[in-house]
């Protein structure tokens, strides 16, 4: 299939570690919950049925980039497609997330788990991303995603969200040998399933470890980092990669030994010491945090400027620290796009 050129490569570019005119921007979520072209579509097809329809998902991925500018679309999905097409039931339960009914215990519950063929348990996310593609036109690049092995892991063995996953811990912590082959079950399906979201037009992939940061420095690397490795790994000669580890901001040395494009950060660590424990050879992603979105618009504009000040524009990406909240106006969304947008070192 023909794909139109890029017309705005900035995303690319700074992950590449080249020179830009200014930083490329775009927000976690952006494809979403905050959108009332999404909340009408939310009111008519359950969370599910506009992740499997293909259109559907298109025109969800499609809408920030023409609502809100971004230069770079995310595929709409989410991380627990993975332990679906693993074998689990996975629900979504309005205004409460995600529900697994049967959580992972014990080696029986393991064994009732399999290597899903991904093309015929994901198909439908390659189909999404190639209309995606063929949709945008070369306007932006896109972005594909998936959950890292720790992350997937909590909510399959706590079966539902939590602050602290602490059965997910207990489980690894007293039963290692078989959280290890979960991981492992997890990361082969992920490398399976990423590589095909390349191959169906992705042109870079980020691994969100969303509850990284619950993990201590030792155990992050035992029952996380060995496994994101693994991926990154696979991934290179493929597509351009992201890791974010909400929280984890203390394995960006680890990170950036990986060989990852990008290192996403929360808004819990300042630039300059993000950069010093990353590295030059890395590019920096974040850190706004999504609440700010919700102080005035001269408020936004002007902290968007400070970071990008204390960033700096080589090897860096704006972003939030974590996803968009459901209730920031759109209004405050381009906001944030239009001061990175309007930046240039001249105003710094």
């Amino acid at each position: 299939m023909m794909i139109d050129a890029l017309k705005n490569d900035l995303l690319l570019r700074a992950l590449r570690g080249e020179t830009v005119e200014r930083p490329p921007v775009w927000m976690m979520r952006q494809a979403g919950r905050y959108l009332p072209d999404y909340i009408k579509l939310k009111e008519k097809y359950s969370f599910f049925e506009r992740c499997q329809n293909p259109r559907l998902a298109t025109e969800i991925t499609i809408q920030p980039v023409e609502q809100v500018g971004v230069d770079a679309a995310i595929i709409f999905s989410d991380i627990l497609v993975v332990p679906q097409a693993m074998g689990m039931e996975v629900q979504m339960i309005e205004g409460k997330g995600p529900l697994l009914p049967e959580p992972i215990q014990n080696k029986n519950d393991l064994q009732k788990l399999y290597l899903p063929d991904v093309n015929e348990k994901l198909g439908y996310v390659f189909e999404a991303l190639t209309l995606t593609k063929k949709t945008l036109a070369g306007r932006v690049p896109l972005i594909g995603f998936a959950g890292a092995p720790w992350t997937l892991l909590c909510y399959m063995v706590q079966g539902k969200g939590s602050k602290t996953f602490d059965e997910a811990k207990a489980f690894c912590f007293s039963q290692p040998a078989l959280a290890h082959q979960l991981l492992q079950m997890i990361t082969d399906t992920t490398i399976a399933y990423c590589k095909g979201q390349a191959r169906a037009g992705a042109d870079v992939v980020q691994v969100f470890d969303s509850w990284g940061g619950l993990l201590s420095p030792k155990d992050f690397e035992e029952f996380s980092m060995r496994y994101i490795r693994q991926i990154i790994d696979a991934l290179k000669g493929d597509c351009l990669t992201i890791i974010f580890a909400k929280g984890a901001w203390f394995a960006l040395e680890s990170m950036a030994g990986t060989g990852a494009n990008g290192a996403g950060i929360d808004w819990c660590i300042t630039p300059a010491l993000a950069r010093k424990f990353a590295g030059n050879d890395i590019t920096l992603q974040g850190n706004f945090d999504p609440s700010r979105l919700l102080s005035p618009i001269p408020e936004i504009k002007k902290a968007v400027r400070e970071m990008i000040d204390a960033f700096g524009t080589h090897r860096y990406i704006a972003n939030l620290g974590h996803g968009i909240l459901p209730n920031v106006p759109v209004e405050n969304a381009k906001a944030f796009v239009e001061a990175v947008k309007e930046y240039s070192l001249e105003t710094a």
